[in-house]
Formats: C-alpha cells, structure tokens, sequence
C-alpha cells in the first residue's frame, strides 16, 4: 500500500514540476516553420553563437527543434545582394516568422519581399532612422524586433576616447555605403564630434578588398584613432581589419565586443547573443497570434565595455582606471 502511495506522490510531484512547460508547449501535430536569414558565413564563429543564444531562446519557450519548429537557415555569407533572393526563397517556403540574424539589409530585403509574413530582427542598428518601422512604441507593418542604439551610442565611444587619453587631433569613422544604417549612425556621431570637440575623417569602405585602400586614406589624413560603425561586414572581417590597425599603430573602438577579442583597443555596446535570445520572444508572442505592428522594439537596457589591455600595451597607451573601473571585461 505504502509502494502505491509513494507512487502517486512521486507522480503528482512530477506533474507540477512539468505543468509550467506543458502550458508553454505548443498543440500537438503542430509544427511551425521559421525561417532564418543571416549575413554571416554558416561556420563563423559569430554565427554559430547567435544562432544558437536564439535556439536556446526558443526552447525557454517550448519550442523544440524537429518536433514542434523547423528552422529553415539562409546565409547570405557576406554578399548582402543575395538576401533578396533568399528572402524570396523563404517566402516560397511558406514560413511562419523570418528572424534576420543581425544586418539591416537583411531585414530591409525581407520587408521589400513580404508585407504578410512577420518579420523578426534579431539585431538592428537604427529601426526608425532606416525606416524598418514607424517608432519604437507601434513599429506598424510586418517588422519588429530589437534595436542596438547605435546611433544614440556614437556619442559615448567618443567620449570613451576622450576619457582614454588618446590623441584625437583626427579620428577615422570607418563605415559601408552600402548598409543604409550607416547614415543614421553617421550624422549622430557628426554632431557629437562637433559637440565634443573632435575632428572626425569619414572612410567608406563597400568590402574587404578595400580595407586596404581606407587604410592608406586614413594615413593620407593623418588619423590618430579609428572607430568603426555598426555593420556586419567589420565584426565578420575582425582579423584583418585589427591586422591593419595593428600595423598603422591606431587604437581602434568597436561596437563589437569580439573585434576588441580579436585585438582591438575597446568596443562598446550591447550584447548581441543576449539579444538573440530574447528574440525568440517575440517569435513565440507571434506564433501565438500577436502582431508585430503592435510589439514595442525592444531596446538594450545594458552595455559592455571591453578593453584590451595587450592591444593598449602594444600601442604604447595607459589606460585611466577611471576607464578601467567600467569595464565589464578586461583582456590582459
């Protein structure tokens, strides 16, 4: 008698502890097509991380791969002129949601190919400034998703700079044409320099056939600092692009936290697989029937100092422990 009692309790145990998963599973049978379409080549390391923090992110919500989600990947692999037609391809495939993973031609080509199928990006430097949605509060249409900031956080790596004692007679803003987020983020850290002070020399390079060039524009101008704007295309290309700087002596400040890793002096903002997690928020609200022209964008409530220090040394700089005292990471 007592074996049946501790049976049922055992039993009953078990059925509270796995009551909050059953209400997030989804019915059964039901098995949701996402598709997912990244500028990143499949095998990078960036890649790899984001989209496994937006998997993670999806099974916090019940949603399993192979049983109840199908995740239908698409990379670009650093040639942004193909993600319309593998926007298209997506749209063909009758997905339910597209998660574009991190670049606003991206979600730009996905929003020109589809007004039905919602629209999720993972990451995006300026939703507004590039017209991805009407506001932040009631993004309106088929895209949402969460924003970087970037242009509000031009500003800061500025006075990052400052505070770092560097020699700012002329610093370089690296930035692509291409990506029409550049344009947002450029006029906003314009008028910071001119608030701040600091002379600022624009260098447009399209890909990394033409770092090379941009560099040599940077000495022509006789730059002392670099920083690079928010894009796909200098976090992908993180080793050559710390190569050069390296080999010009110019401390250089990214958004990425990974090109600081790879030898930059500090980098600046949020953490994108965090935001790639929470993404997977706004495709279970979707899923289960919300709209994306009334989910709010979200907006990154912390930011990351990185500094490295062997770059510092490298460069022949000290860095203030007034500086030192906010960052999260140090790489010594």
């Amino acid at each position: 008698m007592w074996l049946r009692t501790l049976g049922l309790i055992i039993i009953c145990t078990f059925s509270l502890l796995m009551a909050p998963l059953a209400a997030k599973a989804q019915p059964p049978g039901k098995r949701w097509r996402i598709g997912y379409l990244s500028p990143y080549h499949p095998a990078s390391p960036i890649d790899v991380a984001r989209f496994e923090a937006f998997r993670r992110g999806l099974l916090e919500f019940g949603y399993v791969e192979g049983q109840n989600i199908l995740i239908e990947y698409r990379s670009s692999e650093g040639k942004d002129h193909q993600f319309f037609d593998l926007a298209v391809e997506l749209v063909r495939l009758k997905v339910d949601v597209i998660v574009t993973g991190g670049s606003t031609p991206a979600t730009v080509a996905a929003k020109n190919v589809t007004k039905t199928i919602p629209i999720v990006f993972g990451v995006t430097a300026d939703p507004v400034g590039t017209g991805l949605v009407a506001s932040l509060a009631r993004p309106g249409g088929n895209v949402t998703g969460l924003s970087l900031l970037s242009p509000e956080l031009g500003g800061k790596r500025l006075e990052l700079l400052k505070e770092a004692g560097l020699p700012l007679s002329r610093v370089a803003v690296l930035f692509n044409p291409a990506n029409p987020a550049f344009e947002p983020q450029w006029k906003a850290m314009s008028a910071a320099g001119v608030a701040l002070g600091i002379p600022l020399q624009p260098v447009e390079v399209r890909d990394a056939t033409e770092f090379e060039d941009g560099f040599r524009a940077m000495a022509r101008e006789r730059v002392t600092a670099l920083i690079g704007l928010q894009d796909p295309l200098f976090v992908s290309q993180r080793h050559q692009l710390v190569a050069l700087a390296a080999r010009t002596r110019l401390p250089m400040l990214s958004p990425w936290k990974e090109v600081t890793e790879a030898g930059g002096l500090m980098s600046y903002g949020a953490n994108p697989s965090d935001l790639f997690r929470r993404a997977a928020g706004y495709v279970d609200k979707i899923l289960k029937g919300a709209k994306p022209a009334d989910l709010p964008v979200e907006q990154p409530m912390k930011f990351e100092l990185v500094i490295n220090l062997k770059t510092a040394e490298a460069l022949g700089l000290t860095i203030p422990p007034t500086i030192l005292f906010q960052a999260a990471e140090v790489i010594r």
